[in-house]
């Protein structure tokens, strides 16, 4: 009988399952996600290890609306130019949330 070490990553995302305070971190505001903004989508900087439930979950608590469906997006790190210096841009991972109909969130 083979004894498996179970997974920490799954284990520590069990264990925050009651508080969602890591998995948004902040709205992100270009002008892209205000256009969209106005079909009742909006679009947050979250998590890396936080999967579509929990950002469900973490809208509903932090902003008391009714998240209709979430669909995510991952930006890979990569190597930039600015100024003519080699510089690092980090990944991140946004998240575009519909709402149901008359709900809406106060970015300002």
């Amino acid at each position: 009988m083979a004894l498996f070490k179970k997974d920490s990553k799954k284990e520590t995302q069990d264990t925050q399952g009651t508080d969602l305070s890591w998995v948004i971190k902040g709205p992100r505001v270009t002008e892209k996600a205000a256009m969209i903004s106005d079909n009742n989508v909006y679009t947050f900087l979250v998590s890396n290890d936080a999967n579509k439930v929990q950002i469900k979950k973490a809208i509903k608590e932090a902003y008391k609306v009714t998240p209709l469906s979430v669909n995510t997006a991952r930006t890979q790190p990569r190597k930039a130019t600015r100024r003519g210096r080699k510089v690092h841009v980090k990944g991140y991972k946004k998240a575009m949330v519909t709402l149901k109909k008359g709900d809406s969130i106060d970015l300002a």
